[in-house]
């Protein structure tokens, strides 16, 4: 899944929803069963996702909705090796941009 979010420093909880194409009590739901994402609060008590937190989410959909992980399995797989987990799901995405971009210009050809 490619996320298309402008670059901002938060994000609100609605556009976050939308551009994962989820409804926004799944982003509170994983917030509150994923540790690595941590939104700031308004006064209000909006929440305001950051870049980091947009990466963490795209890892998390990946593991659970992409790959099939439970729950448990993607909390335990972020914990025992959050960084290598974030290195190859970038790897892949860069991989799947590259084909995409492949496939288009063979099509022009």
């Amino acid at each position: 899944m490619q996320v298309d979010l402008p670059e901002k420093r938060y994000y609100g909880i609605g556009e976050v929803a939308r551009a994962f194409d989820v409804n926004a009590s799944l982003i509170r739901f994983w917030e509150k069963e994923f540790d690595v994402l941590q939104p700031k609060k308004n006064a209000k008590g909006n929440r305001k996702f950051t870049p980091r937190d947009i990466k963490n989410l795209e890892l998390i959909y990946h593991l659970v909705k992409e790959r099939g992980f439970t729950l448990e399995g993607a909390k335990l797989h972020l914990k025992e090796n959050h960084q290598k987990t974030l290195d190859r799901y970038e790897m892949i995405r860069k991989l799947e941009w590259v084909k995409s971009e492949l496939i288009k210009i063979k099509e022009q050809l």
